[in-house]
């Protein structure tokens, strides 16, 4: 049985939607400067941290807050990395890293819904830092602060979890069908 033709007019719309992906590349070069402000930002800080280590006086609990802060820098580089490479590759186009020795191991099994759980478990980890960074300079901190920036925290927390159990429903439920 003959199936009727589409009109052409429709085979176009549904092309440009689908090339409507690329408005996303000017947003993905923004967060590479981004990131690019970030490794700026790490070298500042990391002279700051050789100029107050080369001062008498300098506490350990400063050092390790100058240290949480490169990490928390690293960290947030991490999640913008996660979010370049792997929304690129979801969202707009392969990246072809096949059988190349730098692909990351993460990108060969990365879709929407896992990005989504790489990304809350990042932001747990930089959120982390933060509350670390504030209990080891607790004195400095109201009360208040201290528990919302915890209840901040938890409240990811509990996201994270939410965002990973979803997807690993979602992923048995497609697994059945």
């Amino acid at each position: 049985m003959n199936q009727p033709k589409t009109p052409p007019e429709l085979r176009t719309l549904p092309r440009w939607i689908f090339a409507s992906r690329w408005l996303q590349a000017p947003l993905y070069i923004g967060l590479i400067v981004a990131q690019a402000v970030y490794v700026w930002q790490f070298w500042v800080e990391l002279i700051h941290l050789i100029g107050i280590t080369a001062t008498k006086g300098t506490t350990e609990s400063e050092i390790m807050l100058v240290v949480l802060g490169l990490i928390d820098v690293v960290m947030i580089s991490n999640l913008l990395v996660m979010v370049i490479v792997g929304g690129w590759e979801t969202f707009v186009s392969r990246l072809e890293l096949d059988q190349h020795p730098d692909e990351p191991e993460w990108l060969s099994h990365v879709n929407a819904g896992m990005l989504k759980v790489k990304l809350a478990t990042a932001i747990i980890g930089i959120s982390s830092i933060h509350l670390l960074k504030t209990f080891i300079n607790a004195p400095a901190y109201d009360e208040k602060t201290l528990m919302w920036q915890t209840i901040i925290h938890c409240a990811f927390l509990l996201s994270a979890l939410s965002i990973a159990w979803t997807e690993r429903l979602t992923a048995k439920h497609g697994s059945e069908h």
